[in-house]
């Protein structure tokens, strides 16, 4: 991702994760404050026409639940129960789309809404398994991905960065390597309350949604290292 030069190699990197974690598709698509838009992924470019000339963005339960979320969505979550909702499904999937979604909504500067999408078609236990085993990286690589599209947003100033202190740095490289509070507050010889105080420190710091975002914010920048 970091090599990534232009939108189009954002495009590639969708398609590479998509054969890298075996899903039917993988999409990602942003809104900046003064209503640009930019998508790439794997879905049929037909089935993009048609929901843009059905205006389906007024109905779609992805959109809408995801834009009243900071966490991560399965679409068996949404609500699916009116009957717009459940023609807009059946038409997505005669499009090829999958029967399942997992969408991680991310709010980045100045009003910028993303979403991060992975898309299948299996039954409900198999990707109950699935997004609980690469939940993790699933958002990770939708923050960097976001982060990445920003960087390559004509015109874009980047934000100057505040250097985390050594306690801040220690505390999320643990949580990065999967290190729990308590495990993390127990390496570093500290109380979960003083733990806690670390890392709402180096969130606001990073500018970071969650702690998840700014783990993934401090490995995009070379912060922490594992």
């Amino acid at each position: 991702m970091e090599s990534a030069e232009g939108l189009g190699d954002l495009q590639a990197l969708a398609e590479r994760i998509r054969a890298e974690y075996g899903v039917g598709h993988v999409v990602y698509h942003w809104v900046n404050s003064a209503g640009q838009q930019y998508g790439c992924g794997t879905y049929d470019p037909a089935w993009v026409e048609r929901y843009l000339d059905r205006n389906y963005l007024r109905i779609d339960p992805v959109i809408q639940g995801c834009y009243q979320r900071f966490h991560p969505v399965d679409w068996k979550r949404l609500d699916w129960s009116g009957k717009a909702a459940r023609d807009f499904l059946r038409d997505a999937v005669a499009f090829g789309l999958g029967n399942q979604g997992y969408s991680i909504p991310i709010r980045g500067p100045n009003g910028q809404f993303a979403l991060f999408t992975v898309n299948h078609d299996c039954d409900d236990d198999v990707w109950a398994a699935f997004t609980e085993e690469n939940r993790r990286d699933l958002i990770l690589l939708a923050h960097y991905f976001n982060h990445q599209a920003l960087e390559l947003e004509p015109g874009r100033t980047p934000p100057e960065a505040t250097p985390l202190s050594p306690r801040e740095i220690d505390a999320l490289t643990l949580l990065a390597m999967g290190y729990s509070r308590a495990q993390v507050a127990d390496t570093l010889t500290i109380s979960e309350h003083t733990l806690r105080v670390y890392i709402e420190s180096a969130r606001h710091k990073l500018g970071a949604l969650n702690t998840t975002h700014a783990v993934a914010r401090a490995l995009q920048r070379g912060v922490i290292v594992v």
